[in-house]
């Protein structure tokens, strides 16, 4: 195991223990940030190297690096993935048996450690916190930080304790990470855990490697089995909205062949473990699920994510759809969105007690199914929603492989944007549409918006076609939405030179209904799958994870295998330039690996 004194400086870190030869964007920064002792804010999307900002730091700094993670499947991943590059990590929850616990905790104290996982109860009972009183503290790492707060899809409260960390140990440096949160979620994050002065980082949310289809629900089953069939072979998540729909979808596809199984948390623990463990080592290819299959799935080689109904909010969506590949390779997102769909999640929001969360519940439903019947670019839908403006439209997603016709939308954008403007930027989307219709409702005389110039200006359209409009201005960066003021609809600085009628706007067609036809693009990129040399490798890296009990990426993800693919390394040397392979790695599977090359290489390398 690696010692943090052996180690002289981060990025030698980054190349010898996890193989990796550069830092991606930011994480260099945050690394430094860490290191100096400042706290600092990690936004960052699945995939995106998060762990290592952390990581890293803690191997350097004196002391254990503490990190704060919700699940213990996480938990066990993330540490067999350090141990497996020869990092000193373990995990403290409730899994371990007594003798276990005490090896650990022997370990702690004996300052062997590097880096240890726990829950935030177990973190913040008074028993440990006096234990860990005593002990050097390199740094605390709060992952999946969106879950402390209420504006997140996943609060949970035992995360809110760990707002007294900063009171404990006011020397000690902390990080928040998080793949998911909008602008709202943020701040209450930096508020909740006491990281006001923390330095901010967002590395952005887009995801380029994941295409992104949504396709009307026709014959679901059929359309589901499209998909997979474009990923034969491959490890796919399939997600549908109540546990009966899990059970009968995953029967459906093992009669057809395929091998699935399904997960929910209705189903007894140990049967939902052996499921994410059969998954995990590429046993069973296929896991159709509830959101309860989520967190814990640190698998990077799913190549496709099935949303068989619609989810509930576009912070789920995102994090579910990231679980398609985590390793930067060609990826798809597929949502098969029927209207029957949003009917039944308005129902399901409708039956929460609480009034303000029922009101937050209901603004993120109206976003998904915004992002579900939108006309423009999905991923500009997407990223818009969590304050990310892209240039262009991305080219990778079903509006963009197959655009809808465009119509000169310059006066009704300019109609849309004045209504705004009058109510003073103080109405959501409804009211500002009963505006713009001449609506004679008691909310419109009430606030006098029956006497504003643009008052029934657009008595012409539908409701259905403003509604369009203000969706695709929203889309563009035109109009935002003020979630923490019930969704009022504000104007951007792009809205100036609409108004003053200096530019000129193309908008889709508004649509009374949405009407797709079913993607049969083939995935584009050089699949890795029909490498038979890539095939080869996988087999070995089976046989070695078999054998050493853990999931197949933990030996070296599809990425490396991949570039090894490509490069035929012939010694040691050359295959420490692949992308993943460092050097304690290098030396328990290289020589496996350099003989499967030569075996299997037709080329003659």
């Amino acid at each position: 195991m690696f010692s943090s004194i052996a180690l002289s400086e981060p990025l030698e870190t980054l190349r010898s223990v996890f193989g990796f030869p550069e830092f991606r964007p930011h994480q260099r920064e945050i690394v430094d940030e860490l290191l100096a002792g400042r706290d600092a804010f990690v936004l960052m999307p699945t995939g995106g190297g998060k762990s290592l900002c952390y990581q890293i730091p803690a191997m350097h700094r004196e002391g254990v690096g503490i990190v704060v993670s919700p699940l213990i499947s996480l938990m066990k991943d993330q540490v067999d993935a350090l141990r497996a590059n020869g990092v000193r990590a373990e995990f403290y929850n409730s899994s371990l048996g007594a003798e276990e616990s005490r090896r650990v905790l022997r370990a702690l104290h004996a300052r062997e450690l590097d880096l240890l996982y726990v829950a935030p109860e177990r973190l913040m009972s008074e028993g440990f916190l006096e234990r860990l009183s005593g002990e050097a503290i390199a740094l605390f790492a709060i992952d999946e930080a969106h879950c402390v707060s209420q504006w997140g899809h996943d609060f949970r409260p035992e995360y809110v304790q760990l707002g007294a960390l900063r009171k404990h140990f006011p020397e000690v440096p902390m990080v928040a990470l998080t793949a998911t949160a909008d602008p709202q979620t943020r701040s209450d994050i930096l508020e909740q855990l006491g990281l006001r002065q923390a330095k901010v980082f967002v590395a952005g949310f887009d995801r380029p490697n994941i295409r992104y289809l949504v396709q009307e629900k026709t014959k679901p089953f059929n359309q589901l089995v499209d998909c997979l069939e474009r990923w034969k072979g491959e490890s796919a998540i399939v997600y549908c909205l109540s546990r009966k729909r899990v059970e009968e979808v995953a029967q459906k596809l093992r009669l057809a062949g395929w091998s699935a199984a399904a997960y929910h948390a209705g189903l007894p623990s140990a049967q939902r473990s052996r499921v994410q463990e059969d998954f995990l080592r590429d046993d069973v290819r296929i896991v159709v699920a509830t959101v309860a299959f989520g967190m814990g799935i640190d698998k990077p080689n799913v190549r496709a994510v099935v949303h068989y109904d619609l989810p509930k909010h576009l912070e789920g969506y995102y994090q579910e759809t990231g679980r398609a590949g985590r390793d930067g390779l060609e990826s798809e997102a597929v949502l098969l969105y029927g209207l029957s769909d949003a009917v039944v999640a308005r129902q399901l929001v409708g039956q929460n007690a609480n009034a303000e969360q029922r009101r937050i519940e209901s603004h993120k439903l109206d976003a998904m199914v915004g992002f579900a019947e939108a006309l423009t670019c999905r991923r500009r839908v997407l990223l818009g929603y969590f304050g990310e403006a892209l240039d262009a439209d991305c080219g990778n997603c079903d509006r963009c492989l197959k655009p809808v016709e465009l119509y000169d939308a310059t006066d009704d954008a300019y109609r849309a944007l004045m209504a705004v403007y009058e109510v003073r930027q103080r109405a959501g989307v409804r009211l500002v549409i009963d505006v713009l219709r001449g609506a004679e409702t008691d909310q419109v005389r009430r606030l006098g918006h029956h006497r504003l110039p643009t008052y029934g200006q657009g008595a012409d359209r539908s409701t259905e076609h403003w509604a369009s409009v203000i969706r695709q201005l929203i889309h563009h960066g035109y109009l935002v939405q003020d979630v923490a003021k019930f969704g009022v609809l504000k104007l951007t600085p792009k809205t100036r030179p609409i108004l003053h009628k200096e530019q000129g706007l193309q908008l889709a067609v508004p649509q009374e209904r949405i009407a797709r036809r079913r993607s049969k693009r083939k995935p584009t990129a050089d699949h890795a799958a029909d490498d038979p040399l890539f095939q080869a490798l996988r087999a070995v890296r089976k046989e070695i994870a078999d054998a050493a009990g853990v999931p197949p990426y933990v030996v070296f993800g599809d990425a490396t295998l991949k570039e090894m693919a490509a490069r035929k390394p012939r010694t040691l040397e050359s295959m420490l330039e692949v992308s993943g392979v460092g050097l304690h790695k290098l030396k328990k599977y290289g020589d496996r690996f350099l003989e499967a090359i030569v075996r299997n290489d037709r080329t003659g390398g």
